[in-house]
């Protein structure tokens, strides 16, 4: 019995000083003092084991003996093995800035940490730009107009685009533009989806352009000459980076520049020659403008004594003699504007160089820190709000559409991808959001920008997915009626740009995460370049006690011991809790996977790609709890809080079963599955409950659905048709009509109407002529079936109509 009781003290206190990470005296303390009781007390064998244990514990543990002994011997083996980082993954790992990804890397996230972001919200300028200058744009366009008959935005939206800044939101008042926090950049981005040409030709001047390299970087002179034109669009920006040979590798450019002289107007100059092809450039067959990724070289040492100067930007007018631009490509589904640029032999002074000469060669790092900010918002922000049109104009769908004499929304089979979608609206709305909010804090969030882009336009892809299948033959017919089935078609635009979906989740999410987030690996790395062995020991064994103090979390929060205190309501914090179970799991997962695989592990991408998943699900959800303990609560909002959470925790807990099913040493597959879930898999698909008080609260008109759609497009001004619009005002008065058709379709059914009268409009008008309802009611009901009506027809066109050259119709019959 005393051996007992020593074994449980002596377990129960090293998991103590192991989720602590309290060091090696306590832990020395625990196995010599227990060690000590049993051998006095009579457990003799066990009272030596921690002893033994003790003195391992001692040697391997406290500074002043490991370093003269062990820490040089693990130096070594350590230089041998390390992964080796190249000079372009250094940029890209130093770039930007590590938050709340760090913390869940650790195993034990601060909450308080990511609460201190604290959101104050919009300023006055900002939200009446939302309200008025975003509807007025949202309401030029008409998605078959801009894609099949113009294959552009209207001029008048183009000029009111300029008229009003929408191209300068970044840049600051003092150079003319709007200076918008990142969060009115997000939310006007997502009210403008309602037409992805427009989202995407407003978002990218915004995003990745020569405006943020240049607030950034540039001379003073280029923002004084630029800023001001770029803002109120005389000039039209684009940049051009990615070509035939270099997308996803955007560092191996093959686009070259040379360092030169050439006489110009009879002067001798100074300055570089350009030969390049880019493709897929946004903008590039309009922009005015083009800013160039190019590998700059000086062969005859104009600039000193090193030849090859690296990757280097530059800001180039588009009537330079030698460059090609104005031909368009036909992105899938959408006629944003994007086109190829060439050029041979294109000269151009050092001054167009962005930055001036000081910046030759940083063009790589300059492009990553860019991308860490502008990849947080412009298509996570596009697919947030795509994903709120297409649930809004659903949810109208399926409560006026009636088949079988009810709703199409009353059908479990149409609740459960209506609540689907309204889960995965309701993350993406919180997860970009509060990501912007923590840019408007100085952040510059490289990780969980690679994180948004991927998750929410995979997001996306499986709300437009939904829709389509909700709306059926209305959304696969085209033409003007038709609000959903373009942008449907667009959607593989943006799993492929800026970061194709599958090198995001296989290669950068935790690729980069495991050492940039990471709260030692960086610093062994450092350690190891510097040939620092003190450096290296503190890191090394500060890791060793990580992933000590991760397995002990793991292991006891899965047993429901120990369990973390959190800053959340009672409906949040079950939540909160198993993030930071989960966080410990993955935080020792990763350390396991790294320290197994060593350098392997960057070519076992599906590996990382789970590791990735695990990290990406447990961020969205940290995001959707802050966003509910900041927001203003509506009516219904909890569902969708359970349901976004646990298909998210859910999603995080599959990832990490089937990496421990994968791993190529079983035994450590096995061994983390019994230290990460003790008790099995916690999270399921929601209930079904959940789907259908969602799937309700949706499709009708409710606080939930108006809290859905804030910051959409709804007004009905009548400068373009708005089916949003139209969907809200039928749904307003639903309840009235529900008991109407109830009315009217029992007194069929029970033959007291004509039997010929088949449609809602003639038993309406056989209902009103045998008194069962009155005129009014009849009236209500004949201008609502109208609305209806129209709100499920399709478009028809000529026979001809698609075919481009008419000499080729075949006409099968005769006119």
């Amino acid at each position: 019995m005393l051996t007992l009781t020593l074994l449980v003290l002596a377990i129960a206190g090293l998991l103590i000083v192991m989720r602590r990470e309290a060091g090696a005296l306590p832990a020395l303390a625990v196995t010599a003092g227990l060690g000590l009781v049993g051998l006095v007390a009579g457990a003799s064998i066990l009272g030596v084991l921690l002893m033994i244990a003790a003195a391992a514990i001692t040697v391997c543990g406290l500074p002043a003996l490991r370093t003269r002994w062990l820490t040089p011997r693990l130096f070594a083996l350590f230089k041998k093995v390390a992964p080796k980082v190249s000079d372009t993954e250094r940029t890209a790992l130093e770039a930007g800035s590590v938050a709340w990804d760090g913390e869940l890397f650790t195993g034990r996230p601060d909450w308080k940490k990511l609460l201190d972001y604290r959101d104050e919200g919009l300023s006055d300028e900002e939200r009446a730009f939302l309200d008025h200058q975003c509807s007025v744009a949202a309401g030029m366009c008409n998605a078959w107009e801009i894609a099949r008959e113009r294959a552009d935005l209207p001029q008048e939206l183009w000029d009111y685009l300029k008229q009003e800044g929408f191209f300068g939101m970044i840049i600051p008042k003092a150079y003319g533009g709007l200076g918008f926090s990142a969060k009115a950049q997000s939310l006007v981005l997502q009210k403008l989806s309602v037409s992805e040409t427009l989202m995407v030709t407003v978002g990218v001047p915004n995003s990745l352009g020569p405006g943020e390299l240049l607030l950034k970087y540039g001379t003073e002179q280029q923002k004084d000459h630029y800023l001001p034109r770029l803002a109120d669009g005389r000039e039209i920006p684009c940049f051009g980076l990615t070509g035939p040979r270099a997308g996803s590798d955007a560092t191996a450019l093959p686009d070259t520049g040379v360092v030169c002289k050439q006489m110009v107007d009879g002067e001798e100059v100074l300055g570089l020659r350009l030969n390049f092809e880019k493709r897929w450039i946004t903008l590039a067959p309009i922009a005015s403008v083009v800013g160039l990724a190019f590998r700059l070289f000086d062969p005859d040492q104009l600039l000193g004594e090193e030849e090859d100067r690296g990757i280097t930007l530059a800001l180039i007018p588009r009537d330079t003699d030698g460059m090609e631009i104005g031909r368009r490509h036909h992105p899938i589904g959408s006629p944003f504007l994007n086109g190829p640029i060439k050029g041979h032999d294109v000269f151009v002074p050092l001054s167009t160089i962005i930055g001036g000469p000081e910046m030759i060669g940083q063009g790589w790092r300059m492009l990553v820190e860019c991308l860490s900010i502008g990849r947080c918002i412009t298509l996570p922000s596009g697919a947030t709000g795509t994903a709120r049109y297409a649930l809004g104009w659903s949810g109208g769908f399926a409560r006026i559409r009636r088949q079988f004499n009810v709703p199409v929304a009353e059908m479990e089979g149409i609740q459960e991808p209506l609540a689907r979608m309204a889960a995965l609206a309701y993350v993406s709305r919180a997860a970009v959001y509060q990501t912007a909010n923590t840019i408007d804090h100085g952040e510059k969030p490289a990780v969980p920008s690679a994180i948004l882009k991927s998750q929410l336009t995979e997001f996306q892809r499986v709300i437009l997915g939904d829709a389509m299948d909700i709306h059926g033959g209305k959304a696969v017919t085209l033409g003007p009626r038709n609000y959903l089935g373009i942008g449907y078609s667009a959607n593989p635009v943006a799993i492929t740009v800026e970061g194709a979906n599958i090198m995001t989740r296989n290669l950068m999410i935790f690729g980069q995460g495991a050492i940039r987030c990471h709260p030692y690996v960086l610093e062994e790395l450092a350690a190891k370049d510097a040939d620092d062995a003190a450096a290296f020991d503190r890191s090394f064994f500060g890791h060793a006690g990580l992933i000590f103090g991760n397995a002990a979390r793991a292991l006891t929060q899965g047993l429901g011991l120990g369990q973390p205190s959190v800053p959340f309501d009672e409906i949040a914090a079950p939540y909160a809790r198993d993030i930071a179970r989960l966080s410990a799991g993955f935080g020792l997962c990763a350390d396991a996977a790294m320290a197994s695989l060593g350098s392997q592990l960057k070519q076992r991408e599906m590996l990382s790609a789970r590791l990735g998943d695990v990290l990406s699900n447990l961020y969205l959800a940290s995001m959707t709890l802050k966003q509910w303990h900041e927001g203003h609560k509506v009516e219904g909002e909890a569902a969708l809080l359970h349901y976004g959470c646990r298909f998210l925790l859910g999603r995080a807990e599959q990832a990490l079963d089937e990496l421990f099913d994968n791993l190529p040493s079983r035994a450590l597959g096995r061994t983390l599955r019994v230290i990460v879930m003790p008790t099995g898999r916690r999270w399921k698909r929601p209930e079904d409950t959940l789907t259908r008080e969602i799937a309700q609260n949706v499709s009708r008109d409710t606080p939930l659905r108006r809290h859905l759609l804030d910051a959409t497009w709804q007004e009905n001004d009548g400068s373009r048709d708005n089916p949003l619009a139209r969907y809200n005002a039928l749904l307003a008065s639903q309840e009235r009509a529900e008991a109407l058709y109830r009315r009217v379709n029992k007194a069929y059914a029970k033959g007291q109407l004509p039997a010929e009268a088949l449609h809602p409009e003639a038993r309406v008008e056989a209902a009103l002529a045998a008194g069962l309802i009155g005129e009014e009611d009849a009236t209500f009901m004949q201008e609502r079936e109208a609305a209806v009506l129209e709100l499920l027809t399709v478009d028809d066109f000529a026979y001809d109509a698609f075919v481009t050259d008419k000499t080729k119709v075949l006409r099968h019959q005769p006119a």
